[in-house]
């Protein structure tokens, strides 16, 4: 933990040009931080972003009943505006949102426990209602996208209600995604419809815009994932790894930024990031605006790759950013080696300057690096930090750091490794084999998880390798490491609340950048004990043939687990005889006219 403490005091820098100086000062001179909002906003907006907010926090209300939360908000802007020593306009916006809510009639009959919140005082109140928020929430039925003329005549005899109704659904099936992304995502579809509706086949044209419905979701569960995983490092991590990860990435993204716009940019967004994590939708669209105009006002400094997004209106600008592809890497990069290793005088700086001094490396590290995690980024560090505290009290330190190179490789081996030869094993046997490899790595690893969830878990990697192992090999790390960290996130979640094994808790309990290292490396849990034996754990019956395909592989897999789980121990070979005898009998007895009867004598 020390070089993720240490590495962060450099982002707090003391400018007078500071956009948090700024910002503190142009809040101490508005009474009403709800006029403050409304106005730079503007009407249209800041409804919107009230509506995000509402169905982020109220998923299971209509479209017409959160509305009329968003007119009383929008009324009460409306006064403040007007007069900001008004009632109720001094209210942080946060409170007002939360009023608003407790004030909804017969709230514990659609939320139950949720409006125990409302007896609580904020901060606590707000935390006690994101805890409520449903990530995949299957009370939502799927979206169905009306039929192209209807969508057109919507658009244009009531475009603010159809924005605002494709609003509320992006928003209440993604709880946890920013404003800016759904203002943006609305904005797309918006320009779709604007292209789209003049033309004689309006569905094929949408369709050939890519905005079926399939891929409009996707973007949205996508982000909404990395922005929770975001906010999960920035709670449970704190600051310090948050900003550590950040300038990583960035650095990668935008290699010929100056290191010190770079850190200045991180300390901003995690400002920004910190708002939107709380559910605080008005100001973080507002404050990503404004920090995105502050990049755009300085494109040329950060990236060749964002003058057309910097070009876009500004509801569009941030989405475009955030996608936008990584910047050219400059070609007169520092010579790492000579920097960090062979410079006699190199100790006396990391011993001066220790925090900065890292911090550096990081940023020269990741902008000569595009290809790798941040993750692996963040290890490197961490391994080179060890190193210098070991070197550096010592009597020749060059000499110390003479195997330096081949200590930090090791790290990167293990990850290149990884991702190589999972790729090897999904793209040559497919999805099917994958998915009972990861399983009978993780069975083991587990066992006391129930099967359902292990059967989830390794559907969640084997999605992986498919979306990562079939890009390109310098994006296929970054990719994995990436969606493998958030899986792993949602496990030690599920940890806190119901231990699994000490050996989970103990990974659970490393750095983030050292998490998915330790799951990998994990053996079998030899202290489990497998429970009495159960028949019903091994039921066959003629659903093992009469049963739909996805449902009938789907009970094969559950067998696999629960064999799995009886021998941990047992071998790989062995579980390949095994696995080859079911299915020869599955075959076998699918064929015979009493199903039932050849499944007892097999």
């Amino acid at each position: 933990m020390k070089w993720l403490t240490l590495i962060s005091f450099i982002f707090l820098l003391s400018s007078a040009r500071s956009r948090n100086l700024q910002r503190t000062a142009r809040d101490a001179d508005h009474k009403s931080p709800i006029a403050h909002r409304f106005n730079d906003l503007k009407e249209e907006t800041f409804k919107a972003v009230c509506m995000i907010t509402f169905a982020q926090y109220l998923q299971r209300c209509s479209y017409e009943g959160l509305s009329k939360l968003v007119k009383d908000v929008v009324d009460l802007a409306h006064k403040c505006v007007a007069n900001e020593d008004a009632p109720d306009c001094s209210k942080s916006l946060p409170s007002i949102v939360l009023d608003e809510i407790c004030q909804v009639d017969k709230l514990r009959d659609s939320y139950g426990d949720m409006a125990d919140c409302c007896d609580k005082a904020d901060p606590e109140r707000n935390q006690c209602f994101l805890s409520f928020k449903v990530q995949q929430p299957d009370f939502i039925p799927p979206y169905q996208r009306p039929a192209a003329d209807v969508i057109c005549n919507e658009y244009k005899d009531h475009r603010v209600q159809l924005l605002g109704h494709f609003i509320y659904s992006v928003a209440r099936r993604n709880p946890f995604l920013h404003a800016p992304m759904i203002l943006g995502l609305a904005a797309e579809y918006e320009n779709a419809l604007k292209s789209c509706c003049p033309q004689s086949d309006v569905g094929a044209c949408l369709d050939e815009k890519v905005w079926q419905l399939s891929v409009i979701k996707e973007k949205a569960k996508k982000t909404d994932m990395k922005q929770q995983h975001g906010c999960g490092i920035l709670n449970n991590y704190g600051e310090r790894t948050f900003k550590a990860n950040h300038l990583a990435r960035m650095s990668q993204k935008y290699p010929n930024a100056p290191f010190a716009e770079l850190v200045q940019m991180v300390h901003e967004v995690k400002n920004v990031y910190k708002e939107c994590c709380d559910g605080d939708m008005v100001e973080c669209a507002d404050d990503w605006a404004e920090l995105v105009t502050s990049f755009c006002s300085k494109e040329g400094v950060f990236s060749s790759k964002v003058k057309p997004c910097c070009e876009l209106p500004a509801v569009e600008r941030t989405k475009c950013i955030m996608e936008a592809d990584f910047d050219d890497k400059p070609a007169n990069l520092p010579s790492l080696a000579e920097k960090y290793l062979e410079d006699k005088e190199v100790c006396k700086s990391y011993e001066a300057n220790h925090d900065a001094f890292l911090s550096e490396f990081v940023y020269d590290y990741s902008r000569g690096h595009p290809e790798y995690s941040t993750q692996l980024i963040l290890r490197v560090t961490k391994g080179y930090e060890t190193l210098m505290d070991k070197c550096c009290k010592t009597d020749n330190p060059a000499e110390c750091r003479g195997n330096a190179v081949e200590e930090l490789n090791k790290h990167i081996k293990e990850t290149e490794d990884l991702v190589k030869t999972n790729c090897e094993l999904f793209n040559t046997h497919g999805q099917a084999e994958f998915l009972k490899k990861i399983l009978f790595r993780y069975v083991g690893k587990m066992p006391q998880v129930s099967t359902d969830t292990l059967l989830e878990i390794g559907k969640k990697m084997t999605a992986v390798a498919s979306k990562c192992c079939n890009l390109p090999e310098q994006k296929r790390m970054a990719c994995s490491e990436g969606y493998l960290s958030i899986i792993i996130e949602d496990m030690c979640k599920k940890q806190k609340s119901t231990p699994i094994n000490d050996q989970v808790s103990q990974c659970c309990n490393e750095l983030y950048s050292y998490r998915r290292p330790c799951f990998t490396a994990m053996g079998v849990d030899t202290k489990y004990v497998p429970p009495p034996f159960d028949p019903m754990m091994f039921n066959f019956d003629e659903k093992m043939c009469n049963a739909p395909p996805a449902e009938r592989e789907a009970e094969q897999l559950k067998l696999l687990i629960n064999l799995i789980k009886r021998k941990p121990q047992m071998t790989e070979e062995q579980l390949k005889t095994i696995t080859a005898g079911f299915t020869a009998m599955t075959d076998k007895c699918c064929k015979q006219s009493d199903v039932d009867s050849c499944f007892g004598e097999e």
